[in-house]
């Protein structure tokens, strides 16, 4: 039987070069010491890692590289295509490649309603059908959120399906399934979505914040609660409060690695003013310190 996925997860952060081409050494670096050295388990190109942003062959590549790579914890892969031929072609070679958990959203164009959804992920599965998929429900960027029924019918159909990273909101607690993954796309919510049997958080900052997600979810699976979670949902606050995570993680990195400041239109860094008050709570929270920032 393939191994339950649950936990601490990173939406990982992508890194890029000058010419704002994917650095897949950087990118699986930072994977590796920010994340899976703190036991906290990588989704790669989702959201926060621009995957919508990013090329096919660039994805491919990264496969290859990725492969070759010894990651203690578990990985996932966004396909992040619109295209469902695309969205196969990537799954296919990752599955080559050794690489079958897959982070998959609907795609973010058109109108989409849950018969239309329900075909998209049975054609995929069709095609791909060693693939392990977490159904990625965030109707901020896709314009759809999974109903009970869609969700219940995939499931019943398609064995493949085996969890959801709900970002929306709508379902993580209130819907329940025998081995289905469920998991919160926020810190605030990991131990709350812990209490009622969820498996974890999939997650933009615990880029930053991972080893303390880690620790949180440790000591609740330990005692049944954890001291460190106010804190834990403090630094997702003063996050939110940037208005956008992925650009607030990059200009808090680029403090410590100019790379980090590479954006792919229409991304962009935070301006000066809530670039100073982020650093500001983050320093009242004790999780930054002057040497390099991020403590």
């Amino acid at each position: 039987m393939a191994e339950t996925l649950k936990g601490v997860f990173a939406a990982s952060m992508s890194v890029l070069k000058a010419d704002l081409s994917l650095d897949i050494e950087a990118t699986l670096q930072h994977s590796k010491t920010n994340l899976d050295d703190n036991g906290v388990g990588s989704a790669f190109f989702g959201s926060t890692g621009c995957g919508q942003l990013i090329s096919v062959s660039e994805k491919k590549e990264f496969i290859d590289s990725l492969s070759k790579m010894k990651f203690k914890e578990q990985i996932l892969i966004g396909p992040s295509c619109n295209s469902l031929r695309e969205t196969i072609n990537i799954m296919n070679y990752a599955v080559q490649k050794g690489i079958k958990n897959f982070l998959v959203m609907n795609p973010a164009y058109y109108k989409n309603n849950d018969n239309g959804v329900y075909n998209f992920y049975s054609n995929i599965i069709k095609s791909v059908p060693e693939s392990r998929i977490v159904l990625y429900n965030f109707s901020n960027l896709s314009g759809y959120a999974f109903s009970q029924e869609v969700t219940t019918r995939l499931i019943k159909d398609f064995s493949q399906i085996v969890g959801m990273k709900d970002s929306t909101g709508n379902l993580w607690n209130n819907f329940k399934s025998k081995n289905f993954s469920m998991f919160v796309g926020s810190e605030k919510k990991l131990i709350d979505n812990l209490k009622i049997g969820g498996a974890g958080v999939i997650s933009a900052t615990t880029n930053f914040s991972g080893s303390l997600a880690k620790k949180v979810y440790d000591n609740f699976k330990k005692t049944g609660s954890s001291n460190d979670d106010e804190k834990l949902k403090d630094i997702r606050s003063a996050f939110d409060e940037t208005g956008n995570l992925i650009t607030a993680l990059h200009t808090l990195k680029s403090i410590e690695n100019k790379a980090y400041a590479n954006l792919l239109p229409p991304l962009e860094l935070l301006n000066k003013n809530k670039k100073d008050e982020l650093i500001k709570k983050l320093k009242g929270l004790g999780v930054l310190n002057n040497k390099n920032m991020a403590a």
